[in-house]
Protein backbone atom coordinates (compact mmCIF):
# COMPACT_ATOMS: atom_id res chain seq x y z
CA UNK A 1 0.00 0.00 0.00
CA UNK A 2 1.46 3.35 -1.08
CA UNK A 3 2.23 5.80 1.66
CA UNK A 4 0.08 8.94 1.69
CA UNK A 5 2.11 12.00 0.66
CA UNK A 6 2.61 14.54 3.37
CA UNK A 7 0.99 17.92 2.74
CA UNK A 8 3.31 20.75 1.79
CA UNK A 9 3.14 24.52 1.92
CA UNK A 10 4.95 27.12 -0.20
CA UNK A 11 6.48 30.13 1.49
CA UNK A 12 6.72 33.68 0.13
CA UNK A 13 10.02 32.83 -1.59
CA UNK A 14 8.52 29.92 -3.45
CA UNK A 15 10.20 27.31 -1.23
CA UNK A 16 8.22 24.12 -0.60
CA UNK A 17 8.46 22.34 2.73
CA UNK A 18 6.62 19.64 4.60
CA UNK A 19 3.53 20.81 6.44
CA UNK A 20 3.09 18.38 9.34
CA UNK A 21 0.02 18.63 11.49
CA UNK A 22 2.20 20.05 14.25
CA UNK A 23 3.94 22.69 12.11
CA UNK A 24 1.08 23.62 9.76
CA UNK A 25 -2.20 23.15 11.58
CA UNK A 26 -2.66 23.22 15.34
CA UNK A 27 -5.61 22.47 17.56
CA UNK A 28 -5.57 23.51 21.19
CA UNK A 29 -8.04 23.35 24.03
CA UNK A 30 -9.18 26.68 25.49
CA UNK A 31 -9.95 27.19 29.22
CA UNK A 32 -13.63 27.09 28.26
CA UNK A 33 -13.20 23.54 27.00
CA UNK A 34 -13.78 24.49 23.36
CA UNK A 35 -11.16 23.87 20.68
CA UNK A 36 -9.29 26.48 18.68
CA UNK A 37 -7.71 25.64 15.29
CA UNK A 38 -4.96 27.62 13.55
CA UNK A 39 -2.73 27.16 10.52
CA UNK A 40 0.29 28.64 8.77
CA UNK A 41 -0.60 30.37 5.51
CA UNK A 42 1.49 30.55 2.33
CA UNK A 43 2.83 33.85 3.66
CA UNK A 44 4.25 31.94 6.69
CA UNK A 45 1.89 33.77 9.05
CA UNK A 46 -0.24 31.79 11.48
CA UNK A 47 -3.98 32.42 11.31
CA UNK A 48 -6.58 31.28 13.85
CA UNK A 49 -10.00 30.07 12.73
CA UNK A 50 -12.69 32.75 13.00
CA UNK A 51 -14.70 30.45 15.28
CA UNK A 52 -14.08 27.80 17.96
CA UNK A 53 -15.19 24.15 17.81
CA UNK A 54 -16.85 21.82 20.30
CA UNK A 55 -15.12 18.68 18.99
CA UNK A 56 -11.85 17.71 17.32
CA UNK A 57 -13.48 16.31 14.18
CA UNK A 58 -15.01 19.68 13.24
CA UNK A 59 -11.70 21.47 13.85
CA UNK A 60 -9.81 19.00 11.64
CA UNK A 61 -12.45 19.31 8.90
CA UNK A 62 -12.01 23.07 8.90
CA UNK A 63 -8.22 22.71 8.60
CA UNK A 64 -8.73 20.28 5.68
CA UNK A 65 -10.85 22.87 3.84
CA UNK A 66 -8.16 25.52 4.34
CA UNK A 67 -5.46 23.16 3.10
CA UNK A 68 -7.53 22.48 -0.02
CA UNK A 69 -7.85 26.23 -0.73
CA UNK A 70 -4.08 26.60 -0.50
CA UNK A 71 -3.48 23.61 -2.79
CA UNK A 72 -5.91 24.99 -5.39
CA UNK A 73 -4.37 28.46 -5.28
CA UNK A 74 -7.57 30.20 -4.15
CA UNK A 75 -6.59 30.92 -0.57
CA UNK A 76 -7.02 34.49 0.69
CA UNK A 77 -5.81 35.90 3.97
CA UNK A 78 -8.49 37.08 6.41
CA UNK A 79 -7.60 40.70 5.56
CA UNK A 80 -7.97 40.03 1.83
CA UNK A 81 -11.30 38.30 2.40
CA UNK A 82 -12.55 41.29 4.35
CA UNK A 83 -11.43 43.66 1.59
CA UNK A 84 -13.19 41.48 -1.01
CA UNK A 85 -16.40 41.53 1.00
CA UNK A 86 -16.16 45.30 1.28
CA UNK A 87 -15.60 45.72 -2.46
CA UNK A 88 -18.53 43.44 -3.26
CA UNK A 89 -20.72 45.40 -0.85
CA UNK A 90 -20.26 48.64 -2.82
CA UNK A 91 -23.55 49.66 -4.31
CA UNK A 92 -24.12 50.33 -7.98
CA UNK A 93 -24.89 53.96 -7.12
CA UNK A 94 -21.61 54.47 -5.26
CA UNK A 95 -19.59 52.85 -8.02
CA UNK A 96 -21.46 54.70 -10.78
CA UNK A 97 -20.64 58.06 -9.17
CA UNK A 98 -16.92 57.46 -9.62
CA UNK A 99 -17.49 55.88 -13.03
CA UNK A 100 -19.21 59.03 -14.32
CA UNK A 101 -16.31 61.13 -13.09
CA UNK A 102 -13.54 58.98 -14.57
CA UNK A 103 -15.17 57.67 -17.76
CA UNK A 104 -13.34 58.57 -20.98
CA UNK A 105 -13.76 57.64 -24.62
CA UNK A 106 -11.18 56.18 -27.00
CA UNK A 107 -9.65 59.66 -27.44
CA UNK A 108 -9.23 60.15 -23.70
CA UNK A 109 -12.07 62.69 -23.49
CA UNK A 110 -14.31 62.78 -20.42
CA UNK A 111 -18.09 62.58 -20.75
CA UNK A 112 -19.65 65.72 -22.18
CA UNK A 113 -22.06 67.64 -19.94
CA UNK A 114 -25.16 66.59 -21.89
CA UNK A 115 -24.14 62.91 -21.76
CA UNK A 116 -23.28 63.07 -18.06
CA UNK A 117 -26.61 64.69 -17.26
CA UNK A 118 -28.47 62.03 -19.23
CA UNK A 119 -26.64 59.25 -17.38
CA UNK A 120 -27.43 60.89 -14.06
CA UNK A 121 -31.08 61.04 -15.08
CA UNK A 122 -31.10 57.32 -15.81
CA UNK A 123 -29.49 56.60 -12.41
CA UNK A 124 -31.49 59.16 -10.42
CA UNK A 125 -33.08 57.99 -7.15
CA UNK A 126 -36.61 59.10 -6.22
CA UNK A 127 -37.15 62.47 -4.57
CA UNK A 128 -38.04 61.64 -0.93
CA UNK A 129 -40.30 64.69 -0.79
CA UNK A 130 -42.34 63.58 -3.80
CA UNK A 131 -44.32 60.40 -3.25
CA UNK A 132 -45.17 60.15 -6.95
CA UNK A 133 -41.52 60.32 -8.06
CA UNK A 134 -40.10 56.93 -9.01
CA UNK A 135 -36.68 58.19 -10.06
CA UNK A 136 -34.82 57.09 -13.19
CA UNK A 137 -35.18 53.67 -14.81
CA UNK A 138 -32.13 52.33 -12.92
CA UNK A 139 -33.37 53.63 -9.53
CA UNK A 140 -34.29 50.20 -8.15
CA UNK A 141 -30.79 48.88 -8.83
CA UNK A 142 -28.58 51.73 -7.59
CA UNK A 143 -28.95 50.79 -3.91
CA UNK A 144 -28.01 47.13 -4.50
CA UNK A 145 -24.50 45.83 -3.83
CA UNK A 146 -22.63 45.04 -7.04
CA UNK A 147 -22.42 41.38 -6.03
CA UNK A 148 -26.23 41.16 -5.96
CA UNK A 149 -26.61 42.21 -9.59
CA UNK A 150 -27.00 38.76 -11.10
CA UNK A 151 -28.05 37.95 -14.69
CA UNK A 152 -31.48 36.95 -13.36
CA UNK A 153 -31.85 40.26 -11.50
CA UNK A 154 -30.89 42.23 -14.61
CA UNK A 155 -33.38 40.30 -16.78
CA UNK A 156 -36.19 40.87 -14.28
CA UNK A 157 -35.43 44.58 -14.07
CA UNK A 158 -35.33 44.95 -17.86
CA UNK A 159 -38.62 43.10 -18.32
CA UNK A 160 -40.30 45.43 -15.84
CA UNK A 161 -38.92 48.47 -17.66
CA UNK A 162 -40.10 47.21 -21.06
CA UNK A 163 -43.56 46.71 -19.57
CA UNK A 164 -43.79 50.48 -19.04
CA UNK A 165 -43.73 50.92 -22.82
CA UNK A 166 -40.60 53.08 -22.72
CA UNK A 167 -38.51 50.89 -25.00
CA UNK A 168 -35.96 53.47 -26.11
CA UNK A 169 -35.31 54.62 -22.54
CA UNK A 170 -34.97 51.00 -21.43
CA UNK A 171 -32.37 50.30 -24.12
CA UNK A 172 -30.39 53.37 -23.07
CA UNK A 173 -30.55 52.43 -19.41
CA UNK A 174 -29.47 48.87 -20.19
CA UNK A 175 -26.58 50.17 -22.28
CA UNK A 176 -25.41 52.36 -19.40
CA UNK A 177 -25.74 49.50 -16.90
CA UNK A 178 -23.78 47.23 -19.24
CA UNK A 179 -20.95 49.77 -19.58
CA UNK A 180 -20.71 50.40 -15.82
CA UNK A 181 -20.70 46.71 -14.89
CA UNK A 182 -18.18 45.89 -17.63
CA UNK A 183 -15.79 48.32 -15.94
CA UNK A 184 -16.62 46.84 -12.52
CA UNK A 185 -15.67 43.40 -13.85
CA UNK A 186 -12.40 44.83 -15.19
CA UNK A 187 -11.77 46.31 -11.74
CA UNK A 188 -12.41 42.80 -10.33
CA UNK A 189 -15.21 44.04 -8.09
CA UNK A 190 -17.45 41.38 -9.63
CA UNK A 191 -16.48 38.09 -11.25
CA UNK A 192 -18.20 38.88 -14.56
CA UNK A 193 -20.63 41.30 -16.16
CA UNK A 194 -24.22 40.12 -15.50
CA UNK A 195 -25.60 42.01 -18.53
CA UNK A 196 -25.88 39.15 -21.01
CA UNK A 197 -29.08 39.92 -22.92
CA UNK A 198 -28.40 39.76 -26.64
CA UNK A 199 -29.50 43.01 -28.23
CA UNK A 200 -30.46 44.39 -24.83
CA UNK A 201 -29.35 47.91 -25.70
CA UNK A 202 -30.78 47.86 -29.24
CA UNK A 203 -34.48 47.77 -28.37
CA UNK A 204 -36.35 50.78 -29.74
CA UNK A 205 -39.93 51.77 -30.33
CA UNK A 206 -39.77 51.08 -34.04
CA UNK A 207 -41.19 54.53 -34.80
CA UNK A 208 -39.32 55.96 -37.76
CA UNK A 209 -38.65 59.65 -38.19
CA UNK A 210 -40.40 60.59 -41.43
CA UNK A 211 -38.80 63.55 -43.22
CA UNK A 212 -41.05 66.13 -44.90
CA UNK A 213 -41.84 66.04 -48.56
CA UNK A 214 -40.76 69.00 -50.71
CA UNK A 215 -44.29 70.41 -50.58
CA UNK A 216 -44.49 70.01 -46.79
CA UNK A 217 -41.16 71.78 -46.38
CA UNK A 218 -42.34 74.67 -48.54
CA UNK A 219 -45.49 74.93 -46.42
CA UNK A 220 -43.40 75.05 -43.24
CA UNK A 221 -41.15 77.78 -44.65
CA UNK A 222 -44.22 79.81 -45.60
CA UNK A 223 -45.90 79.40 -42.20
CA UNK A 224 -42.96 79.69 -39.80
CA UNK A 225 -42.28 83.00 -38.03
CA UNK A 226 -40.04 84.92 -40.50
CA UNK A 227 -37.07 85.20 -38.15
CA UNK A 228 -36.90 81.40 -38.01
CA UNK A 229 -37.11 80.68 -41.75
CA UNK A 230 -33.31 80.60 -41.94
CA UNK A 231 -33.18 78.12 -39.05
CA UNK A 232 -35.45 75.76 -41.00
CA UNK A 233 -33.37 76.33 -44.16
CA UNK A 234 -30.09 75.55 -42.37
CA UNK A 235 -31.49 72.31 -40.92
CA UNK A 236 -33.15 71.16 -44.15
CA UNK A 237 -30.46 72.41 -46.52
CA UNK A 238 -27.37 71.67 -44.45
CA UNK A 239 -28.47 68.92 -42.07
CA UNK A 240 -27.38 70.75 -38.91
CA UNK A 241 -28.59 69.55 -35.54
CA UNK A 242 -30.69 71.97 -33.50
CA UNK A 243 -27.84 72.53 -31.04
CA UNK A 244 -25.37 73.18 -33.87
CA UNK A 245 -27.69 75.62 -35.67
CA UNK A 246 -28.58 77.64 -32.57
CA UNK A 247 -24.89 77.96 -31.65
CA UNK A 248 -24.09 79.69 -34.96
CA UNK A 249 -22.95 83.29 -35.06
CA UNK A 250 -22.87 85.56 -38.08
CA UNK A 251 -19.12 85.08 -38.52
CA UNK A 252 -19.73 81.34 -39.06
CA UNK A 253 -21.57 82.01 -42.35
CA UNK A 254 -19.82 83.06 -45.54
CA UNK A 255 -21.88 84.17 -48.56
CA UNK A 256 -20.59 83.35 -52.04
CA UNK A 257 -22.02 85.87 -54.57
CA UNK A 258 -22.80 84.96 -58.15
CA UNK A 259 -21.61 87.12 -61.08
CA UNK A 260 -25.02 88.76 -61.35
CA UNK A 261 -24.98 89.77 -57.70
CA UNK A 262 -27.35 87.07 -56.47
CA UNK A 263 -26.40 84.46 -53.89
CA UNK A 264 -24.55 81.49 -55.35
CA UNK A 265 -24.10 79.64 -52.06
CA UNK A 266 -23.45 80.01 -48.36
CA UNK A 267 -20.73 78.20 -46.43
CA UNK A 268 -21.53 77.35 -42.83
CA UNK A 269 -18.69 76.57 -40.43
CA UNK A 270 -19.96 74.13 -37.81
CA UNK A 271 -17.57 74.08 -34.89
CA UNK A 272 -19.65 74.09 -31.73
CA UNK A 273 -23.03 73.23 -30.31
CA UNK A 274 -25.23 74.13 -27.39
CA UNK A 275 -26.58 71.57 -24.94
CA UNK A 276 -29.10 71.60 -22.15
CA UNK A 277 -27.51 70.78 -18.80
CA UNK A 278 -28.68 70.85 -15.20
CA UNK A 279 -27.32 74.40 -15.03
CA UNK A 280 -29.17 75.53 -18.16
CA UNK A 281 -28.23 75.86 -21.84
CA UNK A 282 -24.47 75.95 -22.27
CA UNK A 283 -22.15 76.28 -25.29
CA UNK A 284 -19.86 73.37 -25.97
CA UNK A 285 -18.36 71.13 -28.61
CA UNK A 286 -20.22 69.37 -31.39
CA UNK A 287 -21.83 66.02 -30.55
CA UNK A 288 -18.84 64.16 -31.99
CA UNK A 289 -15.43 65.14 -33.31
CA UNK A 290 -16.78 64.45 -36.82
CA UNK A 291 -19.34 67.20 -36.22
CA UNK A 292 -16.73 69.87 -36.89
CA UNK A 293 -17.21 70.56 -40.59
CA UNK A 294 -17.97 73.11 -43.31
CA UNK A 295 -21.33 72.76 -45.05
CA UNK A 296 -22.18 74.33 -48.40
CA UNK A 297 -25.81 75.25 -49.06
CA UNK A 298 -27.17 76.30 -52.45
CA UNK A 299 -30.44 77.37 -54.04
CA UNK A 300 -33.37 78.99 -52.28
CA UNK A 301 -32.12 77.86 -48.86
CA UNK A 302 -28.86 79.77 -49.44
CA UNK A 303 -30.80 82.91 -50.37
CA UNK A 304 -32.90 82.69 -47.20
CA UNK A 305 -29.81 82.26 -45.01
CA UNK A 306 -27.84 85.04 -46.71
CA UNK A 307 -30.72 87.47 -46.25
CA UNK A 308 -30.95 86.54 -42.58
CA UNK A 309 -27.23 87.14 -41.99
CA UNK A 310 -27.14 90.48 -43.81
CA UNK A 311 -26.31 93.35 -41.44
CA UNK A 312 -25.54 91.24 -38.37
CA UNK A 313 -22.40 91.83 -36.31
CA UNK A 314 -19.86 89.02 -36.55
CA UNK A 315 -20.44 87.84 -32.96
CA UNK A 316 -24.23 88.06 -33.10
CA UNK A 317 -26.13 84.80 -32.64
CA UNK A 318 -28.12 83.89 -35.74
CA UNK A 319 -31.05 82.63 -33.70
CA UNK A 320 -31.00 84.12 -30.20
CA UNK A 321 -33.69 83.99 -27.55
CA UNK A 322 -36.02 86.97 -27.18
CA UNK A 323 -33.38 88.91 -25.20
CA UNK A 324 -31.12 88.88 -28.28
CA UNK A 325 -28.16 87.44 -26.35
CA UNK A 326 -29.08 84.06 -24.89
CA UNK A 327 -29.24 80.74 -26.71
CA UNK A 328 -32.69 79.80 -28.00
CA UNK A 329 -34.34 77.07 -25.90
CA UNK A 330 -36.18 74.38 -27.84
CA UNK A 331 -39.24 75.02 -25.70
CA UNK A 332 -39.33 78.63 -26.93
CA UNK A 333 -38.82 77.64 -30.55
CA UNK A 334 -41.57 75.00 -30.30
CA UNK A 335 -44.16 77.78 -30.01
CA UNK A 336 -43.23 78.77 -33.56
CA UNK A 337 -42.42 75.31 -34.91
CA UNK A 338 -45.65 73.59 -33.87
CA UNK A 339 -48.02 75.93 -35.76
CA UNK A 340 -45.80 75.73 -38.86
CA UNK A 341 -45.66 71.93 -38.97
CA UNK A 342 -49.39 71.76 -38.26
CA UNK A 343 -50.07 74.13 -41.16
CA UNK A 344 -48.07 71.75 -43.38
CA UNK A 345 -50.26 68.83 -42.29
CA UNK A 346 -47.43 67.23 -40.26
CA UNK A 347 -48.24 67.79 -36.57
CA UNK A 348 -46.25 64.62 -35.85
CA UNK A 349 -42.97 65.86 -37.31
CA UNK A 350 -40.07 66.72 -34.97
CA UNK A 351 -37.60 69.42 -35.95
CA UNK A 352 -34.96 66.69 -36.22
CA UNK A 353 -36.83 65.36 -39.28
CA UNK A 354 -35.31 68.25 -41.25
CA UNK A 355 -31.90 66.69 -40.69
CA UNK A 356 -33.27 63.42 -42.07
CA UNK A 357 -34.57 65.37 -45.07
CA UNK A 358 -31.09 66.80 -45.71
CA UNK A 359 -29.44 63.37 -45.49
CA UNK A 360 -32.01 61.80 -47.80
CA UNK A 361 -31.81 64.52 -50.47
CA UNK A 362 -28.00 64.49 -50.37
CA UNK A 363 -27.93 60.72 -50.90
CA UNK A 364 -30.51 60.93 -53.69
CA UNK A 365 -28.37 63.54 -55.42
CA UNK A 366 -25.70 60.84 -55.78
CA UNK A 367 -23.61 61.19 -52.61
CA UNK A 368 -21.91 58.07 -51.33
CA UNK A 369 -22.64 56.91 -47.76
CA UNK A 370 -19.19 58.17 -46.76
CA UNK A 371 -19.92 61.62 -48.23
CA UNK A 372 -23.30 61.75 -46.48
CA UNK A 373 -21.60 60.73 -43.25
CA UNK A 374 -19.13 63.62 -43.57
CA UNK A 375 -21.81 66.20 -44.44
CA UNK A 376 -24.02 65.31 -41.49
CA UNK A 377 -21.09 65.03 -39.08
CA UNK A 378 -21.56 61.39 -38.17
CA UNK A 379 -18.78 59.38 -36.57
CA UNK A 380 -20.07 55.98 -37.77
CA UNK A 381 -21.45 54.62 -41.02
CA UNK A 382 -24.38 53.05 -39.18
CA UNK A 383 -25.55 56.42 -37.90
CA UNK A 384 -25.28 57.95 -41.37
CA UNK A 385 -27.35 55.17 -42.93
CA UNK A 386 -30.25 55.91 -40.58
CA UNK A 387 -30.57 59.31 -42.24
CA UNK A 388 -31.07 57.96 -45.75
CA UNK A 389 -34.76 57.38 -46.36
CA UNK A 390 -36.35 55.92 -49.46
CA UNK A 391 -38.02 59.21 -50.30
CA UNK A 392 -40.72 59.50 -52.97
CA UNK A 393 -38.77 58.65 -56.15
CA UNK A 394 -40.39 55.28 -56.82
CA UNK A 395 -41.87 56.28 -60.21
CA UNK A 396 -38.60 57.89 -61.31
CA UNK A 397 -36.50 54.88 -60.33
CA UNK A 398 -39.00 52.39 -61.75
CA UNK A 399 -38.95 54.23 -65.07
CA UNK A 400 -35.16 54.02 -65.16
CA UNK A 401 -35.16 50.26 -64.60
CA UNK A 402 -37.97 49.47 -67.07
CA UNK A 403 -37.04 47.19 -69.99
CA UNK A 404 -36.97 48.94 -73.34
CA UNK A 405 -38.08 47.49 -76.66
CA UNK A 406 -35.24 46.62 -79.01
CA UNK A 407 -37.44 47.44 -82.01
CA UNK A 408 -37.17 43.90 -83.41
CA UNK A 409 -39.90 41.34 -83.84
CA UNK A 410 -39.87 37.61 -83.35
Amino acid sequence: MARKAKPTITDSLGRTRSATRASWGKIRTLPSGRLQASYVGPDEQRYPAPMTFDNRGDAEAWLTDVRSEIARGVWLSPADKAAERERGARTLGDYAEGWLKDRTNARGEHLRPRTRDEYKRLLRTPDPDDEADTGGPLAELVALPLRDLTPAKVRTWRSAQLATGKKTQTSRAYGLLNAILATAATDKLIDENPCRIKGGQSTHTGREVKPPTDDELEAILAAITPRFRALVAIAAGGGLRYGEATALRAKDVTVDPAKDGTVAAVRVNVGRGVVRTAEGIKPGETKTAAGVRKVGIFGEDATIIAEHVRGLNDDALLFPATDGRSFLPQSSFWKHWNPARTAAGRPDMPFHALRHYAGTRYAQAGATPRETMARLGHSSMGAAMRYQHAGNRDDELAARMARRSTGTED
